[in-house]
Order: structure tokens, then C-alpha cells, then sequence
């Protein structure tokens, strides 16, 4: 006791009080009341200054960053602080860097440590010696209950029987998982897989369940039993479709855990991404699951090559676009991803990313996208025409489960709110109703759970009215007949891109794609280990697929003798001709045909060189009218010639002339009869 000085008297004493785990701190309370005691042994050693940090309750000691006890470190630097209590060394620190700062602080400052045993001068060598050693048994005895608990708990990971925390979909019976025995439950989690694997991404299967007001069960304990239903978040979807417990199997040690330094204090982060040979434990067939293994691993591989951010390393997720073969291209030089490229409209390219990572260098490989596609497509199809039928039946049965999906969840939600409603019916009958207290609450949850459960009815109601009709027969043969021509099927204007490309990706893996000279090679690496190399020749330049076809440049080359651009136009559209790129004519773009297919311009006065006249100049020869001159044509007394409909028609002058030459009467008595009388008017 000799060693608290006057001067410890007038400075301030310091109850540094510590528990490592929130549980020490709810439930061992025998201790809390012992270190609080401390502030009562301070006052009675001589303190009137008694000051308690208990900021770090529930707090490790082990480096972490602790605000009570920078506190106390920045009360012994001012130099306030006379002495510092606390019941033993491993409350102030369980490393030697705090510990060692604390009595270097304590010594420059001239502060005392006090605990249960007694009260050291850390500028007394001895007591410096024996503080030391209690920090360092303190550090210690850290290190070996960690290594025994860690020890402890791998063992009984060995043998599956660590579970510290139920998945919901599951309950903890003796040390064993069993499937929960919640039908609603089951129902939400076998949907949440066989939709998954309908749209092959976690984001999209996020959005139509937000979309159809769908929710999933959450589980609020340890043990599984206690299930609350919200609407699904992205993240947690996310994490129960990488879950390997629903695929029975038991895994332990799936994430690694990272240690550094960070301002000067110790920072664990962990990583959750690891293969599963990474992990420590791994027991398949622990439990029944509800998906198998095998099906868990395809989900693992989609749902990481959904993952754009990683590069080239993935195929990337299925996307709009016309782009049939996106993130399956290989370059077979550089072995970089090909990407799609859209130049303009209808046009698609696969191009090799060498020349965009290196400006100076040389793209290995380019290619015309729709060529590329319709050659894949082509033995694609010749591979799949057998398994047609057996598709055509497939979707059938795909479309009768899709419909019933909604329903059927509304239907047990439907189950579950009726539950509570009835629950909260015998409640409000089991309390005295003058008890208002009470019966005012109970009505409020019975009238509650009853809205719940009309909301649910009308939301079933619109499902039901919303639901199509079963497929006819004819619908049936038509699908049936779609199966047996697959060709068919996939042309078929209503099909989506989207289906087409998780058709391709479901039997390719990759495509590596090399060029030699004019010829472009193609190596197709099926899902069943065979392989198949295609060729075609490169696109020359002038040759695509928006060329004006043969027929309407000649007709345009002929109409050009008779008429100006515009005109031509004017009839190309009125027969239903188009443009390569199915836009209609106009007075530019038959110009830009003419000048591509060197066809010389209208030239008005043209005709008279060539002895031709129009229809409504021979009808001024003949000094009839126009209608007169069509009648003769079609009765073929007048030759006269068009290139097409509704172009103009060509007469020569001299048929005309000839024509003219011959008697009004017996020109213009078509069908006369010889033997009929004529009639004078006078």
C-alpha cells in the first residue's frame, strides 16, 4: 500500500471494465458486478475521482479497435489518470502491443496498475518484470483456448455434426438436418430451383419474383423453427441458390479468413468465394437435400459465368441481341474472348479484343456474325432433329407447371393466413372481453390477419382469371408439329433470341474461331466431349447480304429508258419492291443504284430518238382519249409494251401511224356483227 503516493490521490483513478462476447454479457453477470465493485475498492484506497470506462463491453481484446480503452490511453497521455484498475491483466489485453503501450504509458506518467491481487509501480523494475510475465500468460492462455475451441470444433466438423445455424428449409433434430416439415416452406424453395433453372439467373428469377409478389421464408433463431415470409432481396437469393446444403451435403470452412494491418490495428476480412476443394470439410449425401450435387455444381458454373466483371475467364450472361454465339467465341491465335459488335443495323461481327488492347496491333480475327451464326445454327440443328418430339413434349408439360406455379403459392399462403386468423380467433375468445386492455389488442391482430387473408383471395382471384386456357388440339399438333420440324421452329418469327442462345449453350461449351487466309475455321467443343470443325470463306468486300437483287437492278435499268428517278420509284414501290434493307425507293437511292450498277440517267426527249411515243400521245394521234388507246392495247389491235405494272406503256410511231391509217369505223367496231342492222339517227 506504501506505493499510492499523494500525488496518485489527486489525480484520477480509471475502472477499465471488459467482457469478450455479447453472450458474457447478457448472461455472466457475476462477473460485471465484480468489476464494478472495483470503483467502491478506489474510493476506499484514498480516490475520490473514480471515473468507470465500460465502453468496451462485448468487445475482444485481442487488437481489435476498443473506443474505451483509446479512452483510457488518451487520459494517461494528458496525465490525469493516478491509477488504473481492472481485475486482471486479460481485461485490459490480450496481446502484447496493448499491453506493453499500457505500461509504457503508465511508467512515463508515473501511473499505478491495481487489480485483484494487488498494486504495481510499472517504473519498478521488479513490478515491471511482473506485469510482463502476467501480459504474457494472459496472451497465452488466449492462444491456447483459441487453438482448443478451434481444435474442438474441427473435430466435430469432421464428422458432420457442427451446425451453428440452421438454413431455412430445415430443422436441427438430435444433432441431425431434417427437411422442414412446412409444406409452404418445401413448395418456395423447390420453386426458387425450378425457376432458376428456366431463366439461368439469379437476377432475373429476383425480378419475377418481385414482380408476382411472391415470398420467400427467412429464418429468425438458430434452429430453423421459427420462419418469418418477406418479400425476397437480391443478396439473399443469391446466397441460398450457392448454398450447399440444399444439395445435402455438409460443408465447413467455406470461407478464408484474411488478417492485416490497417492504421495500426489488426483488420479480418473473409472471402467467400472458394471452390469446394478448397474447404475444409466436405461431406456429400449428409442429408436429403433438395437439389442433387451434380445439379448444385451446374448451378455454381452458370451462376459464375453470369458474372460479367470477370472477363474473358467467363462466357458472360445470355442478353438481347441478335448475336447468336456471344461469350462462346475463342480466339484460337491469342486465346482472347470475341466480342459482338453491331456496326449498324441488322449487321453483327465477331471481332477478337487484341486490337483494342493493344492500339498498334492487329485484330486476329473478324468475322461476319450472321454467316458465323447460320452455319452454327445449321449443325446445331442436323444434331438436334432427332430430340424434336421429345422437346415438343417437354414444353408441353413446362407450360402446365409454369401456370400452376403462381397459383399454387398463393394457394398455401392462402393455407398459412388462415392458420392465423384461426389462431388469432381462439386468442381473442380465450380472454375476458371486459378486459379491454387485452381484447382491444387481440381484435386488432383477428381483424388484421382477416385483411391479410381477403388480400391473398383477391390476389388468387385475378391469378385464376388471369390464367389462359389449356392448348386446344390444334395447338397441340402444332407444337407437336413444330417438334418434328425443328428447322421450322427455329425460324419461326416469334422465337426469341434469348431461347435460341441457352439452346446453344446447353450442348457447346466453346467455339474456337481461327482464320487462314480467306477461309475462317471453326471448332465446336460439345457439352458430351465430341468435337466438330466447320470452314466457310470469308465475305469478300462488294458481297453481303444487303445487295439489291438481279431482278429489280435490270428492272430499274429498263425503266431508266422510259422515266426520271422519282417516277421509278413511284412504281417500284406500288408493285411491293424494296430496298436490301426493306425500306421503300426514293428518288436518292435510285440514283445511288443507278451510279453502282452504271445505268445512265432519264434524258428527256429520249423516246423521239428511238421512235417511241406515250399513251397519251398516240391518243392525240388518234385523236381519241386515253381510255380508248388502253382498250385497243388490251384487244391487241395496237402492239404496245410495259415492263411491269404500272409502268408506262411504250407504243412506236409508226404502229400509230399504221393504226391510224385504217378506217375509224371498222377500228372502232370491236365486236360488230355483220348481220345486225344499223340505226340512223336523224
Amino acid at each position: 500500500m506504501n506505493k499510492i503516493a499523494a500525488d496518485h490521490l489527486t489525480r484520477r483513478a480509471y475502472v477499465y471494465i471488459r467482457q469478450s462476447t455479447l453472450d458474457q454479457v447478457q448472461n455472466n453477470r457475476e462477473s460485471q458486478r465484480r468489476q464494478y465493485a472495483l470503483a467502491d475498492r478506489a474510493r476506499e484506497l484514498g480516490w475520490q475521482d473514480v471515473e468507470v470506462i465500460d465502453d468496451d463491453l462485448g468487445r475482444s481484446g485481442s487488437g481489435v479497435k476498443r473506443p474505451g480503452f483509446e479512452r483510457l490511453l488518451g487520459g494517461l497521455c494528458d496525465g490525469r489518470v493516478g491509477a488504473v484498475f481492472c481485475v486482471e491483466a486479460s481485461r485490459l489485453a490480450r496481446n502484447g502491443r496493448d499491453w506493453h503501450t499500457l505500461l509504457e504509458f503508465c511508467s512515463v506518467v508515473g501511473a499505478l496498475l491495481i487489480d485483484a491481487e494487488g498494486v504495481y509501480d510499472p517504473r519498478d523494475p521488479n513490478d515491471r518484470l511482473l506485469l510482463g510475465m502476467k501480459g504474457r500468460i494472459s496472451e497465452m492462455e488466449l492462444a491456447n483456448f483459441r487453438a482448443r475451441a478451434q481444435a474442438a470444433l474441427a473435430q466435430k466438423a469432421k464428422r458432420g455434426e457442427l451446425i451453428q445455424r440452421v438454413a431455412v428449409g430445415y430443422v436441427r433434430t438430435e444433432e441431425r438436418l431434417e427437411k422442414t416439415p412446412d409444406v409452404r416452406v418445401r413448395e418456395a424453395l423447390d420453386l426458387v430451383f425450378r425457376k432458376f433453372n428456366e431463366f439461368g439467373s439469379a437476377r432475373r428469377l429476383y425480378f419475377w419474383l418481385s414482380t408476382e409478389n411472391i415470398q420467400l421464408p427467412t429464418v429468425t433463431d438458430g434452429t430453423g423453427r421459427i420462419v418469418r415470409w418477406q418479400t425476397p432481396r437480391y443478396h439473399s437469393l443469391l446466397s441460398l441458390l450457392q448454398n450447399p446444403v440444399y444439395a445435402g451435403a455438409y460443408a465447413y470452412g467455406r470461407t478464408r479468413t484474411r488478417v492485416h494491418l490497417a492504421h495500426g490495428r489488426k483488420q479480418v476480412s473473409r472471402t467467400k468465394h472458394r471452390a469446394p476443394a478448397d474447404w475444409r470439410v466436405l461431406i456429400t449425401d449428409h442429408h436429403e437435400g433438395y437439389i442433387g450435387w451434380d445439379e448444385y455444381q451446374r448451378i455454381q458454373t452458370l451462376i459464375a459465368h453470369n458474372a460479367v466483371s470477370r472477363g474473358d475467364a467467363v462466357r458472360g450472361a445470355v442478353r438481347s441481341g441478335h448475336a447468336l454465339l456471344v461469350g462462346l467465341l475463342r480466339c484460337g491465335h491469342c486465346g482472347r474472348k470475341l466480342h459482338v459488335e453491331y456496326p449498324s443495323q441488322g449487321r453483327i461481327r465477331y471481332a477478337c479484343m487484341s486490337s483494342r488492347l493493344d492500339p498498334n496491333g492487329v485484330c486476329c480475327v473478324r468475322t461476319n456474325g450472321r454467316q458465323t451464326d447460320a452455319l452454327v445454327g445449321e449443325e446445331l440443328l442436323r444434331c438436334l432433329a432427332p430430340l424434336g418430339i421429345e422437346a415438343a413434349v417437354g414444353a408441353l408439360q413446362t407450360q402446365r407447371s409454369t401456370e400452376d406455379d403462381r397459383i399454387k403459392q398463393k394457394s398455401l399462403a392462402i393455407e398459412q393466413a388462415r392458420y392465423e386468423v384461426a389462431r388469432a380467433q381462439r386468442q381473442y375468445d380465450a380472454v375476458d372481453a371486459t378486459n379491454r386492455l387485452v381484447a382491444a389488442e387481440l381484435e386488432r391482430r383477428w381483424n388484421a390477419a382477416l385483411r391479410a387473408q381477403a388480400d391473398l383471395e383477391e390476389e388468387l382471384a385475378a391469378l385464376r382469371k388471369e390464367r389462359p386456357a389449356c392448348l386446344s388440339e390444334e395447338q397441340r399438333r402444332t407444337l407437336l408439329g413444330l417438334g418434328a420440324d425443328l428447322r421450322r421452329l427455329w425460324e419461326h418469327p416469334q422465337g426469341q433470341p434469348e431461347w435460341k442462345k441457352r439452346i446453344v449453350r446447353t450442348v457447346i461449351t466453346e467455339i474456337v474461331v481461327s482464320t487462314d487466309g480467306a477461309e475462317v475455321q471453326l471448332l465446336l467443343h460439345w457439352r458430351g466431349g465430341d468435337h466438330t470443325r466447320l470452314r466457310f470463306e470469308k465475305v469478300r468486300r462488294g458481297q453481303h447480304r444487303f445487295a439489291t437483287d438481279t431482278g429489280t437492278v435490270e428492272l430499274v435499268r429498263g425503266l431508266a429508258r422510259l422515266q426520271p428517278d422519282a417516277m421509278i420509284a413511284s412504281v417500284l414501290n406500288r408493285i411491293g419492291r424494296r430496298t436490301a434493307h426493306g425500306e421503300r425507293w426514293s428518288a436518292r437511292s435510285i440514283c445511288s443504284l443507278r451510279h453502282r450498277h452504271a445505268i445512265d440517267v432519264f434524258v428527256l426527249g429520249e423516246w423521239r430518238s428511238r421512235a417511241e411515243i406515250t399513251l397519251d400521245e398516240a391518243a392525240a394521234m388518234l385523236k381519241v382519249n386515253a381510255t380508248t388507246v388502253m382498250k385497243w392495247i388490251r384487244a391487241g389491235r395496237l402492239p404496245a409494251a410495259q415492263l411491269c405494272p404500272h409502268a408506262p406503256w411504250v407504243l412506236r410511231q409508226s404502229d400509230v401511224e399504221n393504226f391510224n391509217a385504217i378506217p375509224v369505223q371498222a377500228a372502232s367496231s370491236q365486236g360488230a356483227n355483220a348481220e345486225q342492222l344499223a340505226l340512223t339517227i336523224q
